[in-house]
């Protein structure tokens, strides 16, 4: 059994579906499950440390058998063991280990390590987990520019110069079909930094008006977006850009989206106000008919 010693080639950040891949390494999974690494591929993965946007769903092709891709995880090796998702014990980067993605197939699927294989990626449910990532970062922008007078003090900005709240007071993120559902801690750490919540929870309505309002004008001016890459590395870092009426932004991202604003049609924004153990949470809902 050889492990993998490179980090795997993705071809998704530049809107890829199918690619030619040879199997580097296979192993039994979790769940009745086997993880199949390969040199390449377009699939994009699960990241545990930040699972916003689920894995793509497709095939992997071997032998003329096509095999169902159940999930795909980042996955990580020292060279002694593969950890897969949530078990990697360590940093992505981290020096002396092999970032790769794993794709997970049915236990006992002929697959085997040096096989050549095709795998494909679904382009209905790509698109549709693409315009909820890019809709999702446009809100957030929206969002800072609609809370900038809420700051009482300096905060570290975001990538239009604004007081970055989303950054800040960010708890989860989670990329859904043509949307997206972020959760913001309205803590005590938040108000000390200056982020003032009086009267927020009566201002929800209007805060979702003003969001949506800022995205469609985005939406409107065509506003372009392409993913800026440093290698084709699993690892190497990436980032969203989108060249807007207020100035070009760019936010690092893993993930996968569409590219134009354009593309988005129709966005709306709602927000709720919920408790968390005693902490209130500001849940922000993005949905785009795309």
């Amino acid at each position: 059994m050889t492990l993998p010693a490179r980090s795997t080639r993705v071809t998704y950040p530049s809107g890829s579906l199918r690619e030619q891949a040879r199997v580097l390494h296979v192993e039994p999974a979790a769940d009745g499950l086997l993880a199949v690494v390969t040199d390449t591929t377009p699939f994009h993965p699960v990241d545990a440390a930040w699972p916003d946007q689920p894995a793509d769903t497709g095939e992997l092709v071997v032998g003329g058998i096509t095999l169902p891709i159940r999930d795909a995880v980042v996955a990580a090796s020292d060279g002694t063991a593969l950890h897969l998702g949530a078990d990697i014990p360590v940093r992505k980067g981290t020096e002396g280990w092999v970032f790769v993605v794993a794709h997970l197939v049915d236990a006992g699927s002929a697959v085997a390590e040096g096989d050549e294989v095709e795998i494909s990626a679904d382009a209905t449910a790509r698109r549709a987990l693409s315009a909820g990532h890019t809709a999702c970062h446009a809100a957030s922008l929206a969002l800072n520019l609609a809370l900038e007078g809420r700051w009482s003090k300096s905060a570290r900005t975001d990538a239009l110069g604004r007081p970055d709240f989303d950054g800040i007071a960010i708890a989860s993120s989670l990329i859904e079909p043509n949307g997206s559902l972020d959760r913001y801690r309205l803590n005590k750490s938040l108000r000390r930094a200056g982020f003032d919540v009086a009267g927020l929870a009566d201002e929800l309505d209007a805060l979702g008006g003003a969001v949506t309002a800022t995205i469609a004008e985005w939406v409107a001016a065509g506003s372009p977006v392409r993913i800026d890459r440093e290698g084709d590395g699993l690892t190497d870092r990436r980032s969203w850009v989108a060249e807007l009426p207020a100035g070009t932004a760019a936010i690092a991202c893993g993930g996968t989206h569409v590219d134009s604003l354009a593309e988005l049609g129709a966005v709306a924004v709602s927000f709720e106000l919920v408790d968390d153990a005693g902490t209130p949470v500001l849940e922000m809902r993005t949905r785009t008919d795309a």
